[in-house]
C-alpha cells in the first residue's frame, strides 16, 4: 500500500530488496519495538533547491527517530551548521530546514553503518525518484564518497570524470551543481578528518552555487 502523501521515492517499510537489510530492520524490531526500523523517508519538499545526501541512517539514529540524521552525533553537527548558516532551526518537534531535502544514499541502517555495493545499487532508483520529483533543486551536497557516487548516478555524469574530495565543486551535464564534503560522522569527527570549520566552509560553498 502507498502512501501518496510520501515524497516519490520513499521505499515502503517493508522493502525487501535488500535481505540483509531486512534481516538487520528485523533484529532491530524485536529488540527496540518502539523505534522507527524501517526506510527512512526523506525530510523536506518538493519546493527544495538543495538537498543533501547522506549515506545511511545510524542505528540509533534515524533508524530509532524515522527521520533523517535525527537523533545522533553526525545530526547535531549537520543541524548545528546548518543553523549557524541560518538555513535550519529546532522545533519541538525537531530540526526545520526551509528549502533543504535531506535524505540517504541507502534507506536502511546498514551492520556497522557500511552498506554493501548490492544494497547500494538497489537504492539508488529511490534517490533518483527523489531528486528527480524536485523541480527547483540547483545544488546537490553529498556527504561522503558513497553518497557522491550515488549522486553523480542518479542525477547523471561519469564517475571517473568528477572525483570526490572535500569542498569540491562538480558541474554536472544536466546543469546540476554538486558539493562534496566529508560525511559529519562522529568518526570523522573525532579522528580530526573533518572539522567545524571545514564542514561550514563545504556547506557555505552550496549555499554560494545555490544563490548563483
Amino acid at each position: 500500500m502507498t502512501d501518496e502523501s510520501l515524497h516519490p521515492g520513499t521505499p515502503p517499510r517493508d522493502c525487501a530488496l535488500c535481505p540483509r537489510l531486512a534481516a538487520w530492520r528485523a533484529d532491530s524490531q524485536a529488540r527496540h519495538p518502539g523505534w522507527w526500523n524501517a526506510p527512512v523517508p526523506p525530510l523536506g519538499d518538493a519546493s527544495a533547491t538543495m538537498a543533501i545526501i547522506g549515506l545511511a541512517p545510524g542505528l540509533k539514529g534515524a533508524n530509532r527517530t524515522g527521520k533523517p540524521f535525527h537523533g545522533d552525533e553526525a545530526g547535531r553537527m549537520l543541524f548545528g551548521t546548518l543553523a549557524e548558516l541560518g538555513l535550519a532551526s529546532e522545533t519541538p518537534e525537531g530540526w526545520s530546514a526551509p528549502g533543504l531535502f535531506i535524505t540517504n544514499a541507502v534507506a536502511c541502517a546498514p551492520p556497522g553503518n557500511l552498506p554493501e555495493t548490492a544494497e547500494k545499487h538497489a537504492c539508488r532508483p529511490f534517490l533518483a525518484q527523489q531528486l528527480a520529483a524536485l523541480p527547483a533543486l540547483k545544488v546537490v551536497i553529498a556527504l561522503g564518497e558513497t553518497a557522491h557516487q550515488a549522486a553523480i548516478k542518479a542525477i547523471g555524469g561519469k564517475l571517473p570524470k568528477y572525483r570526490f574530495a572535500h569542498a569540491a565543486v562538480h558541474k554536472l551535464p544536466s546543469g546540476m551543481c554538486l558539493v562534496d564534503s566529508y560525511h559529519c560522522s562522529r568518526l570523522n569527527i573525532n579522528t580530526g578528518v573533518l572539522t567545524a570549520e571545514m564542514f561550514k566552509a563545504a556547506l557555505a560553498l552550496a549555499v554560494a552555487q545555490a544563490d548563483k
